[in-house]
């Protein structure tokens, strides 16, 4: 399983790589077409939104499984390992609360906008919305993983410490 999460994180970052490309891309000849040649791109500001949207959004997913999210983890390096343990479990059954309800009202919004069209791509609305059910099943997966790790005994005493020091590790 961690091979699997491993791989799906090395193909968002190349997604978000292209939405970053194609952000720039846009953008910038949206300037250079608007000063140089008095004319623009009509939906780059749009597309340049959702593809923020969305890269943001399959970036915390990456953050999440790399564990690079913000947080304090001064009390619980402290705490011997059966403390650090039900730190751990307390706070994954927390964001998995959160992540259901970021997931479920994301899946309404993306059924409620399905009809609904963006007014200069005419794409659907739903792709916007489907972003966080994206993230909402992709960070249950995670979560649900790291959870069963450290409930099975599987996870060392560090990993229950769900906090990188620096990016240099």
């Amino acid at each position: 399983m961690a091979r699997f999460l491993d791989l799906y994180c090395s193909f968002l970052k190349a997604v978000i790589a292209a939405c970053l490309a194609v952000m720039v891309v846009l953008v910038f000849g949206n300037v250079v077409l608007r000063y140089g040649f008095n004319s623009g791109i009509t939906l780059s500001e749009e597309l340049s939104r959702w593809l923020l949207v969305w890269l943001t959004f399959l970036g915390a997913i990456v953050a999440l499984r790399e564990h690079a999210h913000l947080g304090v983890d001064t009390l619980v390096r402290m705490l011997p390992a059966a403390g650090k343990r039900i730190c751990f479990v307390i706070n994954y059954g927390l964001m998995l609360f959160a992540d259901w309800l970021l997931l479920s009202g994301s899946w309404r919004q993306t059924l409620i906008n399905i009809d609904d069209r963006a007014p200069a791509t005419g794409l659907s609305m739903a792709i916007f919305y489907a972003v966080g059910v994206i993230f909402g099943v992709s960070a249950a997966v995670i979560l649900l993983y790291d959870l069963y790790r450290v409930i099975s005994g599987q996870a060392s005493e560090e990993d229950m410490v769900a906090v990188r020091e620096s990016e240099e590790q």
